[in-house]
């Protein structure tokens, strides 16, 4: 990839890789080290069967932990299919952009790049709503697994605390 291109769809890949973690919340130390490598390895993998991949384990993981039961399964499966849509029309919207934005100027850039954030806020609606639904069929057990799970309260094990740090204090000058 030219440096130019590279430099110009850094900051898109950075915005996918925070949208989407958002989304699915973030996957157990357990659940991914029980990741087995694809039997499919001597063929190449396009990044959107990979990121299809990642949903579907994650749906997988979700329906798991959360002890989805029959009675909820239709709730579940209206949950799951708008994960599923939301991350086939962001893989295409940042696609589409990736194409783009080579010959876009600054201008067209920047709105490019609105319209992701925008795509990513209806798809989070969209998401909440789903979730409401199912969430409301959940017993209290059921929600005492599932809200920690969507604050992403395991992660801070993980990658330490998501709170903004507060920056070092500086020095006091020197009174003269």
């Amino acid at each position: 990839m030219k440096p130019s291109i590279r430099i110009a769809v850094a900051p898109a890949l950075l915005a996918f890789a925070c949208f989407t973690t958002s989304a699915w919340a973030q996957t157990t130390a357990a659940s991914d080290s029980t990741a087995t490598p694809s039997s499919a390895a001597s063929a190449p993998v396009s990044h959107a069967q990979k990121h299809a991949d990642f949903v579907e384990k994650r749906i997988d993981d979700l329906h798991a932990q959360m002890k989805i039961t029959s009675q909820q399964q239709p709730q579940w499966d209206a949950f799951a299919q708008t994960m599923r849509d939301n991350a086939t029309k962001t893989d295409q919207a940042f696609h589409d952009r990736a194409h783009k934005l080579p010959s876009e100027n600054a201008d067209d850039a920047m709105k490019s790049y609105a319209e992701l954030a925008q795509l990513h806020a209806d798809n989070m609606q969209k998401l909440a709503a789903s979730f409401s639904a199912l969430y409301a069929t959940l017993s209290d057990e059921q929600k005492k697994i599932a809200d920690p799970l969507f604050r992403n309260d395991h992660a801070k094990g993980h990658a330490g605390p998501r709170k903004h740090r507060p920056a070092a204090s500086a020095p006091a000058p020197a009174s003269n």
